[in-house]
């Protein structure tokens, strides 16, 4: 009678087994713990727009005089209606590129904010005006076309645009910048005094008037819940493969 073969010997379980298990597992911990994060600056990011909407149906602050501005919360004035009265400094006007995609008013496309400084009795509020398009150029950028007299404005507040890596510079040539932030205007218009930290966003004018005002885009990107469902997604896949892994080279004979 023959002897029955004898089974295959298991592969030893050594330190490289180990530390693969280890490791899928901490990167198990990881994705859960960025899709937590992420429903976390999901939560914040809703609380933060609710609280935007809110500001924005609020009665107007008043511009406080000059001399506070430097001691000034500009974060409690950002998205939050402003009233400024003062002279319009057209001769100053900076035209800002820009792209209207979603025009609340006629007019879209490649063009420029109007932002012409407001000097207020000892110190300069720049006013986005309004959306012109290319065509109008010529016109609003001589400083010709501005109001004249005391004006009093009331818009929205908003923080200084951020520049980036690709952020072309000032074209001082021809008055044209690229971002609303009042010290990269204020440097090209050359305007005296000090230059309140925020811009205000003049309010819509007669329909098909230029400057376009009322063209306020207040949004905040809100992925936070697709990278949560993608973190999560990970989570759930990495034990799986690592369960697959482990059956194989449970199964597999030594070699």
């Amino acid at each position: 009678m023959s002897e029955e073969a004898a089974p295959p010997a298991r592969r030893r379980l050594g330190l490289g087994f180990w530390s693969f298990v280890v490791l899928m597992l901490g990167l198990t911990g990881l994705w859960i713990g960025l899709g937590v994060w992420q429903l976390d600056r999901l939560t914040e990011k809703e609380a933060l727009v609710a609280e935007v909407a809110a500001r924005l149906e609020r009665p107007p602050f008043e511009l406080p005089p000059a001399e506070q501005w430097g001691g000034l919360d500009l974060e409690t004035y950002g998205f939050h209606p402003l009233t400024a009265t003062g002279r319009y400094l057209s001769d100053k006007t900076v035209l800002v590129f820009t792209s209207l995609t979603e025009p609340r008013g006629k007019f879209s496309g490649p063009g420029y904010w109007v932002m012409t400084p407001l000097e207020t009795g000892g110190g300069i509020v720049f006013v986005n005006r309004g959306f012109i398009p290319q065509s109008s150029a010529a016109a609003f950028g001589s400083g010709q076309s501005g109001p004249q007299g005391v004006q009093t404005v009331t818009g929205v507040a908003l923080a200084p645009e951020a520049t980036g890596p690709f952020t072309p510079g000032p074209d001082n040539a021809n008055h044209i910048e690229w971002v609303r932030d009042p010290v990269r205007l204020a440097a090209m218009a050359d305007v005296p005094g000090p230059v309140l930290g925020l811009t205000i966003d003049a309010p819509a004018g007669e329909l098909g008037a230029l400057p376009q005002g009322g063209e306020t885009v207040v949004e905040f990107p809100n992925n936070h819940f697709g990278y949560a469902l993608t973190w999560f997604g990970f989570a759930l896949l990495t034990p799986a493969l690592l369960g697959f892994w482990v059956w194989r080279q449970l199964k597999s004979p030594k070699p």
